[in-house]
């Protein structure tokens, strides 16, 4: 008996060396490109500079608060975020019930949302810049109906048409994403609800919805995430230093590479790092409060 224990543990411990064998590539990996880096982050954000390397701890974090360009380029990103990112979700999950019904040219259609994922980001600009230019096609379309021409990359209109381009970079993507969640609910479900009577409204937030959660999640991070990398497009649009309403996160801490200011570059970089961090732990709590009941 106790050689056959003595035999399972030897095998329990031999596996658990080929497990780190196996991970050991990845996790080395994962330390040389991002958490040691990451690290290097923190420590130059609580020194006064390279040169120096006083230690200053939170001094590099109560001046970044207290400069304008970050506050107006933290509330731009935020309020693009906000706008993008619900839209993104929204739209796509309408466009894959959409897309279950029996509708016409359905190929096409889904085809037509997945295109735009194949162009380049350079061809992309280009078509918005021929579209929202201020002698573009948007503005001789309009001029037909007495509209005056708007400069729409410098005027208030700008992030909607930011947010515009956003979504029709990305709703193919998500939406493809929900149409195979839908497919894995439960059709028994979906028969008893009819056999009951329920309405199509409450079959989608009682059950589909539900079942749903968890694509859901997964697709509010990614576009949170793709929100946050929208520098750049506006970047090939406006350059370095962009209508105000369109001077982000990623400008600012361009801008502040370009200066040299590592301090001030990396305390964005990690409050950026612990907002996302926030608030992707809120969708999790938020996920699993609402899908708690759904079977796994």
């Amino acid at each position: 008996m106790k050689k056959q224990k003595l035999k399972n543990t030897e095998l329990r411990v031999k596996d658990f060396i080929k497990s780190l064998c196996f991970l050991c590539p990845s996790f080395l990996g994962v330390c040389v490109f991002f958490i040691i880096p990451f690290g290097v982050v923190v420590y130059y954000s609580l020194i006064d500079g390279v040169a120096s390397s006083e230690f200053v701890f939170l001094d590099n974090f109560k001046a970044l608060l207290q400069n304008s360009s970050f506050r107006i380029a933290a509330k731009n990103t935020l309020t693009f975020s906000a706008t993008a990112v619900p839209l993104a979700v929204i739209l796509a999950i309408v466009l894959a019930l959409l897309l279950e019904c029996r509708i016409p040219m359905k190929s096409q259609f889904r085809t037509f949302f997945l295109s735009p994922m194949m162009v380049p980001v350079a061809s992309v600009v280009l078509i918005w810049q021929v579209l929202f230019n201020n002698n573009g096609t948007i503005n001789e379309f309009l001029a037909n109906f007495g509209v005056d021409k708007i400069d729409w990359l410098n005027s208030a209109y700008c992030q909607v048409v930011v947010v515009i381009l956003f979504l029709w970079k990305n709703l193919g993507y998500n939406m493809i994403l929900f149409m195979a969640g839908i497919a894995n609910i439960p059709k028994d479900l979906l028969e008893l609800a009819d056999v009951e009577g329920a309405s199509e409204l409450y079959k989608f937030f009682a059950i589909k919805l539900r079942y749903l959660s968890p694509t859901v999640l997964f697709v509010t991070i990614l576009s949170l995430i793709n929100s946050f990398k929208i520098f750049r497009e506006v970047y090939l649009l406006s350059g370095n230093y962009p209508y105000t309403e369109l001077y982000t996160l990623q400008h600012f801490m361009n801008n502040t590479f370009l200066s040299l200011d590592y301090p001030k570059l990396s305390a964005a970089a990690v409050v950026m790092a612990l907002v996302m961090v926030i608030l992707i732990a809120f969708l999790f709590a938020a996920e699993n409060w609402f899908g708690k009941d759904v079977e796994g």
